[in-house]
């Protein structure tokens, strides 16, 4: 599995605003959503709070893949793309309950394994 670099990582902490999520359908139609209540799990894994999906949860029932996309205060801007996994369960949905705010009903986690890394058009992983 690939693992965010180190200036990504830092990047992460440095976000400004909600991210990104897009997924695709089953036929190929993208849906793309923001989110704040985001976190990442270790150097493998970003997480997306489902609070409030539809489209997206189905579009991850599908077993496709995703992007994530983040912007620095300092207004540099991040990709992240790699297969969706959905967690309802386990220790990735543990994590996400410890840190969801409560006024949300944090449905389950969006587990972005990550693949690949841009910053701009420069690959990065």
């Amino acid at each position: 599995m690939a693992k965010l670099p180190k200036n990504v990582c830092e990047a992460w902490d440095d976000r400004d605003g909600a991210i990104v999520l897009s997924t695709v359908d089953g036929e190929g139609v993208p849906n793309s959503i923001y989110a704040t209540c985001v976190s990442r799990f270790d150097d493998e894994t970003l997480v997306v709070a489902d609070n409030y999906f539809d489209k997206t949860r189905k579009n991850i029932s599908k077993g496709g893949k995703g992007s994530l996309l983040f912007i620095t205060k300092a207004g540099k801007s991040f990709q992240v793309k790699g297969k969706i996994e959905y967690h309802d369960n386990g220790p990735i949905f543990d994590d996400m309950k410890t840190w969801n705010p409560e006024k949300h009903p944090g449905h389950a986690a969006a587990a972005l394994k990550v693949e690949e890394v841009y910053s701009g058009a420069e690959k990065l992983l």
